[in-house]
């Protein structure tokens, strides 16, 4: 490598990123810490015939991990969201990176080692005084780890993606039909009619407890499924290794006593943990406290009934979720709810009436041409009208009639002509850049999809899971 990097010409065939090895390894054996050793078999996931081992998902993750900031780095040990967001951040870098080489080996696409060695030379961080320095070299690949030929692999695979997936990035040409069109859509007016048929227009008597039950039966509240939970937290400081390894440890006394079956609340009590027991709640109405994030959300309405969990990782500490009872959607009795009913039977009697109005009205309209009490306004799509108004004015053809449900009114609506914009170049311009980035997304998302279907992706459930479940 060496000998082609003294001999190689002055200029790059193309710029890479060099962030690879620009970073001190602050995060190195975070993996190993996390997840323990492994023996036997460790490949992670299979793409194509490619392997990616929990090896190199533990070398990308240290990557990624020395690039964060030390409060970065605490928050992503602390929050198990934050490190599931790496873990599939870091298997989607591998995975794409693996669908490039494989697909770079069946276009035939090569690396020469010269080339590579030309790259090389060009990096700023291997130049001194503007020549090529073997001392620095060979200095930053000892501080980071790598040897010439690991480093050169891995710039040649960054070289090979770029062959596979750069000509994804280049501009598409947009017609000026298209953005024309799109222009004319997006900034047209038009002219319309409507009047509103208010619901509150109309008055609405006391409703009888028959009429109550009625519309009940057909509009039942349902009370979403409910859980009781209980849990245990032995408090830590996540941050520090040494308050993390004491109630790790403390935890585990815990956890054993609740398996020989012990009481929650015994066990806790037993060593100095701290015991909650929480009320029934649904997953849309969570009670106020510490421990409940989105993920432990998700963990509790996953468990059954009577189970306990293993030993969770919060920012408070070490938690162990206990689900006591599950009780199960159903409607709620007719007389726990009988007040609430009143203004809601209201609305949808006034609802009735409105809508009754609002057809004698479009009859009209069609039969005689006749709106009484209508406004003539010219509109755009973002504004003149309201909301509901706008969005019907423009996905009708013109001359169309129609009622528009609004939220507390009807519309009865005619369109009546539509007017071009007025040409500007600015926007006109903006319309076009967008445009071309749609379009640059939709070939990418159909060559990702392309990529997925010829190298399939294939997880090997038992090692994924020995380092990733829940």
């Amino acid at each position: 490598m060496l000998e082609y990097l003294r001999n190689a010409a002055d200029k790059p065939l193309a710029k890479i990123l060099i962030g690879i090895l620009a970073f001190s390894f602050v995060g190195w054996g975070v993996a190993e810490w996390i997840f323990g050793s492994v023996a036997g078999d460790t490949t992670l996931v299979k793409v194509g015939d490619s392997e990616i081992t929990m090896q190199q998902f533990s070398l990308e993750k240290n990557r990624q991990l020395s690039l964060m900031t030390r409060d970065q780095q605490r928050a992503t040990y602390a929050d198990p969201s934050l490190t599931q967001a790496l873990n599939e951040q870091v298997m989607s870098a591998l995975t794409t990176q693996a669908m490039a080489d494989s697909r770079a080996e069946d276009l035939g696409f090569v690396v020469s080692d010269a080339q590579i060695a030309r790259e090389i030379r060009e990096f700023p961080e291997f130049q001194l005084n503007g020549e090529f320095s073997t001392y620095l070299f060979d200095s930053v690949l000892a501080n980071s780890g790598y040897s010439e030929a690991a480093f050169a692999d891995i710039l040649r695979k960054q070289v090979l993606r770029g062959y596979v997936l750069g000509a994804m990035s280049v501009p598409v040409n947009v017609s000026d039909f298209m953005v024309k069109a799109a222009y004319n859509a997006r900034y047209g007016q038009r002219q319309i009619d409507y009047v509103a048929v208010d619901f509150s227009d109309f008055d609405i008597g006391t409703p009888t407890d028959e009429q109550l039950r009625m519309y009940y039966d057909q509009n039942p509240h349902v009370i979403p499924e409910q859980r009781e939970v209980s849990y245990v937290l032995i408090p830590a400081d996540m941050d520090k290794p040494d308050s993390y390894d004491e109630a790790y440890n403390q935890a585990v006394l815990v956890e054993d006593d609740i398996i020989a079956g012990d009481a929650m609340a015994d066990a806790a009590k037993r060593h100095n943990a701290k015991y909650v027991s929480l009320g029934a709640f649904d997953a849309g109405s969570r009670p106020v406290d510490e421990i409940l994030t989105d993920n432990m959300m998700n963990r509790i309405f996953d468990m059954e009934e009577g189970l306990e969990s293993e030993l969770i990782e919060s920012k408070k500490g070490f938690v162990i979720v206990r689900v006591d009872k599950i009780i199960p959607s159903h409607n709620a009795k007719f007389d726990t709810i009988k007040k609430n009913l009143v203004s809601d039977w209201k609305r949808s009697e006034q609802r009735k009436q409105a809508y009754i109005k609002a057809n004698e009205l479009l009859v009209d309209l069609n039969d005689n041409g006749a709106l009484p009490g209508k406004k003539t306004v010219t509109i755009t799509r973002a504004s003149g009208a309201p909301l509901d108004v706008l969005s019907a004015a423009f996905n009708s053809e013109v001359g169309t009639n129609s009622i528009v449900n609004g939220q507390n009114s009807f519309y009865v609506l005619h369109i009546e002509k539509e007017t071009d914009p007025s040409l500007d170049e600015k926007k006109m311009a903006d319309i076009r850049k967008e445009l071309e980035k749609s379009i640059n997304k939709e070939i990418i998302d159909d060559y990702n999809a392309f990529l997925i279907r010829k190298y399939p992706i294939k997880v090997n459930e038992k090692v994924f899971n020995r380092f990733f479940a829940k």
